[in-house]
């Protein structure tokens, strides 16, 4: 009797292993050898990516800060209008790349802030100080972060055009160019390129105009959008100078 359940046992097992091997079930599936039952984990994450792309630029005494409004979810387009980028009423402007609900909670946080400051000090505050706000309220969330990254444009104390990329824990850096998101890896060479003059023979760097500027960030998103599912319908551009905030926006792929 007993050498019968071992060959019994023997066979169960290696018709576990087989089917296994064909049908590769989870490995959090744990099936009884008794009854046949499987108890399988229902795991549940707070977060998910809704994709786009988004970029920023300074200049001189400008700053542009660009991102593209489709909002997908794995193959599925949730909308074709969700702006990524906002403009915070300061002469600053702030996108955010990443899950749609966290950026929307953080843009309004940093209003709040924002709004609290000017009632306190009778002065907006300025796209350094917010820089550092902005890095500090990131920061505190770190234990449950907002799923996001973000990058803020505007202009310094001088009126020169500055760029802060963050990662979602609050990290951040001063630039001249950075882009973020789902066709992050295929702008930022072409930005290198063409804003840093990476691997150019003979050019010396220099800050761009804004009609290049411009023209770089159009070609950079319709470019984008035929190689990412996730970048198109259409972007909006924001441009950042001393007398206020102006937005353009053009159609991009809609496949």
């Amino acid at each position: 009797m007993l050498g019968f359940e071992l060959r019994e046992l023997s066979l169960n097992f290696f018709i576990l292993s087989f089917y296994s091997h064909i049908f590769s079930p989870p490995i959090d599936a744990i099936i009884d050898m008794n009854t046949g039952a499987s108890n399988i984990e229902h795991a549940f994450s707070p977060y998910t990516d809704n994709g786009g792309t988004t970029l920023a630029i300074a200049g001189e005494d400008f700053c542009v800060v660009a991102g593209d409004t489709r909002q997908s979810e794995g193959y599925l387009i949730n909308a074709r209008y969700s702006p990524k980028v906002y403009a915070l009423g300061n002469n600053t402007v702030l996108a955010t790349g990443g899950m749609h609900a966290d950026g929307v909670a953080l843009v309004k946080r940093l209003s709040q802030n924002l709004e609290w400051y000017f009632h306190k000090h009778d002065k907006n505050m300025s796209a350094t100080a917010l820089a550092q706000m902005l890095s500090t309220v990131l920061y505190s969330k770190r234990f449950f972060p907002y799923y996001v990254w973000n990058t803020l444009g505007g202009l310094d104390s001088e009126g020169k055009g500055c760029v802060f990329s963050y990662d979602p824990v609050g990290n951040f850096e001063k630039q001249i160019w950075s882009c973020s998101g789902s066709a992050g890896h295929l702008i930022q060479p072409f930005l290198d390129n063409q804003v840093g003059h990476k691997h150019q023979s003979n050019v010396k760097h220099h800050l761009l105009s804004l009609e290049t500027v411009l023209k770089i960030v159009k070609d950079a998103f319709a470019g984008a959008t035929e190689r990412d599912i996730y970048t198109g319908d259409f972007v909006e551009i924001f441009i950042i100078k001393k007398d206020g905030v102006t937005v353009e926006k053009f159609p991009l792929k809609r496949d």
